[in-house]
């Protein structure tokens, strides 16, 4: 443009001014045309001068005794988040409903089955968070368990770290970029020198593990539920109609951390007899930026807050 940068000279970005800006976008064509025709005149170099210094420097009083609004400044950040397909400037997720229900959490606990904990648990799962959560960027990092149904096909293990309340619970997921491995980690914090942290191989389809293959047994050893009690076969099948929305895993280790000293978790997770038993998936049902909900292969819910998303959880 000859004329004020702060103007739009074409169309691409016109809005419901697009006539004016049309206006603008003819006069600029009228200036162009004068000046081509003085510089025809080698005579006339002076008046082409004159002419591209005037519109330079009185080009804004110029469009506004047109009534032509100056357009907003551009920014490109603004475009990416709002026109591109699939994104949006609005939180992802109900952070109302989130809200709900970490008040009904801190008011009955990390155990209840209550009605209203239920009810709003499905009213989020029915509402849309992110897509394909299990390869989504907001899904890594580490995330604290405020909620969960510990069903009885839990390990007995298990249910023992959760019934603990007052011990904090958190999972991590993690990427090992070294090894382009993904990695779950479950963590149980008895003391700020003391944990027990049980770490799994994951497998999405952004980060495939080939050992990962369907789970054949329900793991129960001689009819015990010693090692907790999994959903097998069809009852196992991810919903079609929600992509990339489990992560796969098998338990490779764990250990109890006594500030540094440290003491296997009493399972060994690589003897290949305990293998098929140590496999397990979690369906992430529902994603925000601060919260999840995911179901797991024993039938267990969860709900998670990313760490130090509330106060006072």
């Amino acid at each position: 443009c000859l004329v004020s940068s702060t103007y739009v000279c074409t169309p691409l970005f016109m809005s419901h001014h697009s006539l004016l800006y049309t206006a603008a976008g003819l006069l600029n064509k009228m200036v162009i045309i004068i000046i081509k025709a003085a510089l025809s005149k080698t005579n006339n170099i002076i008046l082409a001068a004159f002419l591209l210094v005037y519109f330079v420097r009185y080009g804004d009083a110029f469009f506004q005794d047109l009534k032509i609004p100056k357009f907003p400044s551009f920014n490109i950040e603004l475009l990416n988040r709002n026109n591109i397909p699939g994104q949006s400037s609005r939180p992802i997720g109900n952070p109302e409903l989130e809200q709900k229900l970490i008040l009904a959490i801190r008011a009955d606990g990390r155990l209840s089955n209550s009605e209203e904990i239920t009810n709003l648990v499905q009213a989020l799962i029915e509402r849309k968070g992110v897509q394909q959560p299990a390869i989504s960027p907001k899904v890594y990092g580490r995330w604290k368990l405020i909620h969960t149904t510990n069903a009885d096909t839990s390990s007995p293990i298990q249910r023992k770290a959760v019934d603990a309340s007052k011990f904090s619970i958190y999972q991590d997921i993690i990427v090992n970029d070294s090894k382009k491995q993904l990695i779950v980690s479950q963590v149980v914090k008895f003391s700020e020198t003391a944990q027990l942290k049980v770490d799994a191989l994951a497998s999405t389809s952004k980060f495939p593990l080939p050992e990962l293959q369907p789970r054949e047994s329900d793991g129960k050893i001689l009819g015990l539920n010693i090692l907790g009690v999994s959903f097998v076969g069809e009852e196992a099948s991810p919903d079609p109609s929600k992509p990339d929305s489990r992560i796969n895993f098998v338990f490779d280790e764990g250990y109890f951390d006594f500030n540094g000293f440290q003491v296997p978790y009493p399972v060994p997770f690589r003897w290949p007899i305990f293998r098929d038993a140590v496999k397990g998936w979690i369906d992430i049902v529902y994603l925000s930026d601060n919260m999840r909900v995911a179901r797991g292969n024993k039938g267990t819910t969860f709900v998670l807050i990313k760490e130090n998303a509330f106060n006072g959880i």
